[in-house]
């Protein structure tokens, strides 16, 4: 029997990341800049950052910003960075490119505001993830920093929660919770970015209906990695892969049709999920 393919509604680049990819590509097919550079990764897929590679664009990190030259081009990838990132970026002579997610530049601007007004501000984050360390810059590297809110201690009366834009829900309302009768003044806003609930939700569904689920993008990808949870959770054939390379060899369906879902985070390319989705009906693939 063939195998049903089901694919999740939602999957692939979001605004955001496409943008910035766009933006990336433009830049280095014009050809007025000696050398594009992006600071860190441009996004958390590696089959993305190879092909950059090839184009002529390649990564460096922050400690390498003062060794460019006046005419080369830095992009900012989505994550965002610091302010005195941006100070040195600046001070730098070299032509940037801030391809900052604009919803990552609202929590930006929220983590100053608020800090200003006295506020202690909380993310709902991974610590080590750049999205997450820019924003604590624009509040002086004074936030608390919580992935459920279950190491939350001495919070004063005045508290502002922010969430990175590829957390979990459940994580910010655990967090709220954990915060609530604490501060006598909270602020709380739920920065998750409406893509990354529209691909969990999307997610969900699908590995409720399928006997196997494959998850696409890069193992670095905070967004992926959530969708690959969520649908641990309810199937237990769920696999994460990069590329279509790492399927592995399933045994062709028998008589009762296989069904297979596939989900891709926001940060896997469109040709990447076609390329699994055509080794998926191959009939003696996998």
């Amino acid at each position: 029997m063939p195998r049903q393919i089901i694919v999740a509604e939602n999957s692939g680049f979001c605004f955001g990341v496409k943008r910035a990819v766009d933006m990336t590509v433009r830049c280095q097919s014009g050809g007025k800049m000696s050398h594009t550079y992006t600071l860190g990764p441009l996004i958390h897929n590696g089959n993305v950052v190879r092909s950059l590679r090839e184009q002529g664009v390649r990564e460096i990190g922050e400690e390498e910003i003062d060794r460019l030259r006046p005419g080369d081009t830095l992009v900012i990838r989505s994550h965002g960075v610091a302010p005195d990132v941006l100070d040195r970026i600046q001070k730098s002579g070299v032509h940037c490119i801030d391809a900052t997610c604009p919803y990552v530049s609202s929590i930006q601007k929220k983590a100053r505001k608020y800090h200003e007004e006295g506020y202690r501000i909380v993310i709902v984050g991974d610590r080590n993830h750049p999205e997450v360390i820019g924003i604590n810059g624009w509040c002086g590297n004074t936030a608390q920093i919580t992935r459920d809110g279950s190491d939350l201690k001495d919070l004063p009366d005045k508290v502002c929660v922010l969430c990175q834009t590829t957390e979990k829900p459940s994580n910010y309302e655990k967090t709220l919770e954990a915060i609530a009768g604490r501060s006598k003044e909270v602020l709380a806003f739920n920065t998750i970015c409406s893509a990354t609930k529209k691909r969990q939700d999307s997610a969900d569904q699908v590995s409720r209906s399928v006997d196997r689920m494959v998850v696409v993008g890069g193992r670095h990808s905070s967004n992926t990695g959530k969708l690959f949870e969520i649908c641990s959770a309810n199937c237990r054939e769920t696999i994460l892969v990069e590329n279509s390379t790492e399927l592995p060899d399933w045994p062709i369906p028998g008589e009762t049709t296989e069904k297979v879902g596939v989900a891709a985070g926001a940060s896997t390319p469109e040709w990447v999920i076609q390329d699994v989705l055509g080794r998926l009906r191959e009939p003696k693939a996998c």
